[in-house]
């Protein structure tokens, strides 16, 4: 099971906006909006989707992270990795 299962309705949610976010900058674009205003809009939707993946990344940490590194092992040094990964993609991002 997904670490994120628990809170998946609003994880769903929560991306909705961000699509309706998107969505919002298509129609700028669309109808000419000036650049700044597309730019600020654009801020507005890599600081939620930043948001967004530091929370599942949080939740992931809590949990399969946590879990692995009780049982110990191999596993447990898996998620470490994994996770330790996926910390320097957010970070370069």
């Amino acid at each position: 099971m997904a670490g994120y299962t628990h809170a998946k309705d609003e994880h769903l949610q929560r991306l909705r906006r961000i699509e309706g976010q998107v969505r919002g900058l298509q129609r700028m674009v669309e109808e000419d909006k000036y650049c700044i205003d597309v730019l600020t809009q654009v801020s507005a939707v890599t600081r939620a989707l930043q948001s967004f993946s530091l929370g599942l990344l949080d939740e992931h940490l809590a949990g399969c992270v946590v879990d692995a590194a009780a049982r110990g092992g191999p596993e447990a040094e898996a998620k470490v990795r994994e996770a330790s990964e996926a910390i320097a993609r957010l970070v370069r991002s």
